[in-house]
Formats: structure tokens, C-alpha cells, sequence
């Protein structure tokens, strides 16, 4: 069976790393040592306590890190992921990272024999935690091939996207538009609670039109009325995706003041809520704004 090493056991890198190990050998590392000692525990894995000995033997290794620039981090020096991968090792990078990124660690891992591909996931901590996780890969086919069976193991629709980077930068796009749509349904909530809409009302008529959306459908009714807000995605790493789709506008030349406007707007709830705000407390922020209240 393939050995496999997986790095980053945040929210949904934990589950993802228990259903690897359900179906091939596995070594884990995280950061904070307890965490990977206690899934290691818990799956029969083995816990590592540098990313080098996390990479040693592994056929496949799997970064689920917050951001490209904590991949890259973990790349050099003598406990370095460079200084234990095996010959023609493929790193697989399931963060939501940045293209150029991307690109610039496969151009060093290429000349000295490893692959990679970028597969960032989309799901949420129940897909991850079902195995139902949709991974956008970007890699040329042989490494897709390569990683697929893997990557089956926590995705049940896996999709090459192109080349290097191209995963990375569909993510950032599905985020951004996550984002923007959020604002949207806030700010027309708000407007119509001030308008004597009550916001279950205006929520049954709308996800029966032609508005509706998985934000209007499922994340407001469930998680915003009820006031619960759980922690399932931080809100700065939200921002941060759509940062990536902003820039990505940018670089192609392409118009994005819809995008650019959510960044920015983001970037502010940030401000105001922190760093460990959930991504649909934005709402808060618009609620402020508005001088109402959306839940309840």
C-alpha cells in the first residue's frame, strides 16, 4: 500500500488525515506535537515530530496548512520537508494557497526528481468528515493520476483543473464568490427586516426564486438565525481566499471591482470581529451597519 504522510491537522486536515488512515499507512505532524500524537493514537498512524521525518518513506505527502507561505516554510532546513523526501516523492498541497505559490515550489521540487500538485478542497469540516470533499487539482496528468486514489479517500469528486496552480486559483475564485454572496444576502436581509420583512418570511420566499443560494438555503437558516455562528472556517482565512481571487483578477487582466469590494469588505469585518471570528459573522458587521438585527 502506499505510504502516506500528512501535515497540518487543523479543523479539516484532522478528518481528512483519519480517513487517509483508514486506507494506507500514515504518518502525521502538525505543528502543535499533541495534536498529531493524539490522531496518531486514535487511527494507528504515526506521529512525527519534524516535517523531515514526517516525509521519510512516504510515497505521498499531503499539506493542509492555513496559507502557501507556510507550505513553502516547511520546504528548508535540516528538519526541512526537502531534507526527507524519498525519490520521486509527490507533495500534495490541500491548502487554500495562491497560485504563483504554487507554481515556484514546483519549478524547485522538478529539477531534484519530487512532483506536486496543488489540491485545495471545498466541503467544509462534514465533508471532510463523510469523505465527500470536492478537490480541484492543478498538476500535469501523470501526478493527477498519481494522487487520485488518495485523494479519494476524503473526496467523492475529485477534478484536474489544469496545470499547476489552476486548483489553487479555482479555490480562490469558489471562496470569493462565497464571500460576495454572503455580503449580498446580508445586506438584503438587513433591508428587508427595516422594511418589516420578517427574515424567516423573506428567506421562504426567496430559496423558492430564482436568489436562492446554499447561503440563503442552508447557512443563514441554520447557522445565523439561531445566533449559534459555530467555528467552522475562519473568517480571516475567507478574506485571505478572496484576496487571492482579487489578485488573480488582476493578473489576467480581468475587471473585479464585485471581487475587490468583498476583499475589502472582509478585510474590515476582520478588523472588527478578529482573527478567530467565523467567516458567516460577517453578517454582524452588516447588522451594525444597518442598525438591525437579522436573527432572532
Amino acid at each position: 500500500m502506499t505510504p502516506v504522510a500528512f501535515l497540518g491537522l487543523g479543523a479539516i486536515g484532522r478528518p481528512m488525515a483519519v480517513r487517509v488512515a483508514a486506507r494506507f499507512p500514515l504518518t502525521v505532524w502538525n505543528r502543535t506535537g499533541a495534536r498529531a500524537t493524539e490522531l496518531a493514537a486514535e487511527v494507528g498512524a504515526r506521529a512525527a515530530a519534524t516535517p523531515r521525518e514526517a516525509a521519510q518513506g512516504a510515497a505521498i505527502v499531503i499539506t493542509c496548512l492555513p496559507t502557501s507561505a507556510e507550505v513553502e516554510a516547511l520546504l528548508d532546513g535540516p528538519d526541512g520537508l526537502l531534507a526527507g523526501l524519498d525519490p520521486g516523492a509527490l507533495l500534495v498541497d490541500c491548502t487554500s494557497g495562491d497560485p504563483a505559490t504554487s507554481r515556484r515550489i514546483a519549478a524547485r521540487l522538478e529539477p531534484l526528481g519530487f512532483g506536486f500538485v496543488d489540491a485545495p478542497v471545498s466541503g467544509g469540516t462534514n465533508g471532510a468528515e463523510s469523505g465527500t470533499l470536492t478537490v480541484m487539482v492543478g498538476g500535469e496528468p501523470q501526478l493527477f493520476d498519481r494522487a487520485a486514489p488518495v485523494l479519494a479517500a476524503f473526496g467523492s469528486r475529485i477534478v484536474r483543473m489544469g496545470l499547476v496552480g489552476s486548483g489553487h486559483a479555482m479555490k480562490a475564485v469558489n471562496n470569493a464568490l462565497l464571500a460576495v454572496n454572503i455580503l449580498a444576502v446580508g445586506e438584503g436581509l438587513a433591508a428587508l427586516v427595516k422594511a418589516g420583512v420578517p427574515a424567516r418570511t423573506a428567506l421562504s420566499v426567496l430559496n423558492a426564486s430564482s436568489g436562492r443560494s446554499f447561503v440563503s438555503d442552508t447557512l443563514v437558516p441554520e447557522r445565523v438565525l439561531p445566533g449559534a455562528f459555530p467555528k467552522t472556517f475562519k473568517l480571516s482565512l475567507l478574506q485571505k481566499d478572496a484576496g487571492i481571487a482579487a489578485g488573480l483578477l488582476r493578473d489576467t487582466g480581468v475587471s473585479g471591482p464585485v471581487i475587490d469590494l468583498a476583499w475589502r469588505l472582509y478585510g474590515e469585518a476582520r478588523a472588527i470581529l478578529g482573527e478567530d471570528a467565523d467567516y458567516l459573522e460577517a453578517i454582524k458587521v452588516i447588522e451594525q451597519h444597518a442598525g438591525v438585527e437579522i436573527r432572532g
